[in-house]
């Protein structure tokens, strides 16, 4: 189901923020550069640190090489990063599952271990983890920004706070779709419009 969506301006160029333990060389970061390429657009796909202060801090520092009016895309955690970034610099973003209360989604990792699969970072999840998201979370933001790509079987996150929380946006609900959202290469098109350029369909697809 798709929502009306206004017609932005051109975007002039694509930041791509990864989720939560994954990397600038997954998929979804790999699709993200692909169409770009296809349509000559600057894309940054960065490596974000664990630390959500931190990752915040690569993301902004990405939009400099990136024109004075880039688009922000971000999944799961990368959702919130991007919804963050959106809003302190009037950006339009597309999130897909994005993470809507990260602090609370934490809280249950609280002392475990993780491995990065595209770094080989291992870390430890802590208390000032919560505390970061916690402080970084906005009360509300500003819908028009926003095309939400939610899957309705997302095994993670529950699609329906991200409908409540951005209420007003234009949104896409993907059938059975899972958090992975395996169907990214099927809503490119729909991503890049958000940002006011047009790609074809099955563009990128074709080329994997």
């Amino acid at each position: 189901m798709l929502s009306a969506m206004r017609s932005p301006m051109p975007a002039s160029g694509v930041l791509y923020l990864h989720g939560f333990n994954s990397g600038s060389a997954s998929p979804k970061a790999a699709l993200m550069r692909a169409a770009c390429e296809r349509l000559s657009l600057p894309c940054a796909t960065p490596q974000l640190p664990h630390r959500p202060d931190q990752a915040l801090a690569v993301a902004e520092a990405c939009l400099e090489e990136l024109g004075t009016a880039p688009m922000v895309v971000g999944s799961s955690m990368g959702g919130f990063l991007a919804t963050l970034v959106a809003e302190r610099h009037d950006l339009p973003a597309a999130l897909i599952n994005p993470a809507v209360t990260p602090a609370r989604l934490v809280t249950s990792w609280i002392g475990e271990t993780f491995v990065n699969p595209y770094s080989g970072e291992r870390f430890r999840i802590e208390e000032s983890h919560r505390r970061a998201l916690e402080a970084l979370a906005p009360e509300r933001v500003e819908p028009r920004r926003y095309l939400l790509l939610l899957g309705t079987a997302d095994e993670t996150l529950d699609a329906r706070d991200a409908w409540a929380f951005y209420r007003g946006a234009a949104s896409i609900l993907h059938p059975r779709g899972d958090h992975g959202f395996a169907a990214l290469a099927d809503y490119l098109p729909a991503i890049l419009a958000h940002g006011g350029h047009a790609l074809p369909v099955g563009a990128v697809a074709m080329q994997r």
